[in-house]
């Protein structure tokens, strides 16, 4: 019997108490990727109120925001990808190349016509093909590019975040 009450005290004693996790929130500085260490021995309520002058400090400074930075960065990984064409003219492109050459091969076998078809057809599925992998790097190299940027102004923001936040007495790791 004591054993069931016990037991039923631990689990309301479980439900009610919050965990360690809900009770703890994420700082500024931890959600920009920068530790921060209260080294003048500053409370927890005067350390929150130091990263928010600061964050606002940095954004003042660099022209920076990290949130509208990450909802950029979230648009773009959200945006539909542009329709899976080939350019226009790619497959154009190719088939007059391999009509030129099936008409030379087909000539050299004795039907240059029926040669000059089938490059025609095949040249012209290649040169699609080559132009949507065109496509798709052009894409990958655009995007690749905006992270970096993304990237670059993070780091800038991190740094003048941290140079206030050490002129508050405070130890910082990026």
């Amino acid at each position: 019997m004591k054993k069931i009450v016990f037991a039923a005290i631990a689990i309301v004693l479980a439900v009610q108490l919050p965990t360690r996790a809900q009770t703890q929130q994420k700082s500024v500085a931890t959600s920009i990727g920068v530790y921060v260490f209260p080294a003048a021995g500053q409370t927890p309520q005067v350390q929150s109120q130091d990263e928010a002058a600061c964050y606002q400090w940095a954004i003042q400074n660099t022209g920076i925001d990290p949130i509208q930075v990450s909802q950029q960065a979230q648009q773009q990984a959200q945006a539909p990808p542009p329709p899976a064409g080939a350019p226009a003219g790619s497959g154009a492109r190719g088939a007059a190349r391999g009509a030129a050459s099936g008409a030379l091969i087909g000539g050299i076998a004795g039907d240059a016509g029926k040669g000059a078809a089938i490059g025609a057809a095949t040249g012209a599925v290649a040169g699609r093909h080559r132009g949507r992998q065109a496509q798709e790097q052009a894409q990958q190299q655009q995007a690749q590019g905006a992270q970096q940027a993304s990237a670059g102004q993070m780091d800038a923001f991190r740094k003048a975040f941290g140079a206030c936040i050490e002129g508050k007495k405070y130890t910082v790791k990026f």
